[in-house]
């Protein structure tokens, strides 16, 4: 493990968190939660068939197995889910019904404070694991917004923290309008300083730095800029940057010496989801870089989403993710 996943661990184990996983009939999350109670990192609730994962092979003890379509919490849950939705047009049957799907079991699970946050998404769509979410938990009060990010830790590499970058937004906002950029680089910062424990600085990347090309691409990175400093004037957030400015100390000496964040960027904010999706795979794969998430931001309380190509270590390291999160909303 690195550094990095070693430090979540280490937080996660010092103050363990009660965490869903909810799709307890897929073979990489049995072997994630057999790590996970092996190591002690975090209390588990499974949710599935609980006959078939208690007879899966997999060293469970001390789990709690859920099945949605049978357990007793079921009637209690959906009076909660049809309170909660009810000015929806929700009514108790579509409720008692909605209980049966993992997800919004897990969900409840959470929002009734039997859980601390969620893993799930490793056979599920993000707009799956998304919808109850922010039906239910809805977004984390004074945020306008769900986004996400990954943490990517660079091997041999002295820029950013030591090699530890956080990227945004991978992996939810396709094309931000600059007040959702804005909000999701001060979210980011924060995300930033709750994992990684150091000062973020943030840059809002273009294909331009300070005003060399004109643009409305451009224009929305410096509108977004000056929104993101006016709800974090104490964050050091700068824009627009190019990349290179904003890791390398001789390239922003050049272009734009009176930056604070110039040349020492940790946080990296990119322009829309393409640019993100992109900057973070070719650091994983050029660089062979670590990349954790992705890592969602903003929800009430923490679930995150597993690309379902994940594998039971992805599993592990974003559940311990997920405890850290739990930690600091606490």
């Amino acid at each position: 493990m690195s550094t990095f996943l070693n430090d979540m661990v280490a937080r996660a184990k010092a103050d363990r968190q009660t965490i869903v996983l909810a799709e307890g009939d897929d073979e990489r999350t049995l072997k994630a939660a057999e790590q996970l109670l092996a190591q002690d990192v975090a209390d588990l609730i499974i949710l599935g068939d609980a006959d078939a994962i208690a007879h899966s092979g997999y060293v469970l003890d001390g789990a709690e197995l859920i099945d949605p379509a049978t357990s007793d919490l079921c009637e209690e849950l959906a009076l909660e889910l049809f309170r909660i939705r009810k000015h929806k047009g929700m009514t108790a049957e579509q409720a008692a019904e909605l209980l049966h799907d993992v997800l919004y079991f897990g969900v409840m699970l959470v929002k009734t404070e039997r859980a601390d946050g969620m893993v799930a998404g490793a056979c599920h769509s993000t707009g799956d694991v998304l919808r109850p979410c922010l039906q239910v938990l809805k977004t984390a009060p004074g945020t306008k917004l769900v986004s996400s990010f990954f943490i990517m830790v660079v091997p041999n590499c002295d820029l950013g923290a030591d090699g530890t970058f956080l990227f945004a937004d991978c992996g939810l906002e396709v094309q931000p309008d600059a007040e959702r950029l804005a909000h999701i680089a001060v979210n980011s910062a924060r995300s930033f300083e709750t994992l990684i424990g150091r000062e973020p600085y943030v840059a809002m990347l273009a294909h331009s730095t300070y005003g060399s090309a004109k643009n409305d691409d451009a224009a929305k990175v410096v509108e977004a800029t000056r929104i993101a400093r006016e709800l974090a004037p104490s964050a050091a957030i700068d824009g627009e940057l190019q990349l290179d400015a904003a890791l390398c100390a001789d390239v922003a000496a050049s272009k734009c010496p009176a930056s604070e964040v110039a040349g020492r960027a940790n946080v990296l904010v990119f322009p829309d989801l393409d640019a993100g999706n992109i900057g973070y795979k070719l650091v994983q794969r050029l660089a062979k870089a670590e990349a954790y998430g992705p890592i969602t931001q903003g929800i009430a309380a923490p679930v995150n989403d597993l690309s379902r190509g994940c594998s039971a270590e992805d599993i592990f390291g974003v559940a311990a993710i997920t405890c850290v999160q739990a930690q600091a909303r606490r």
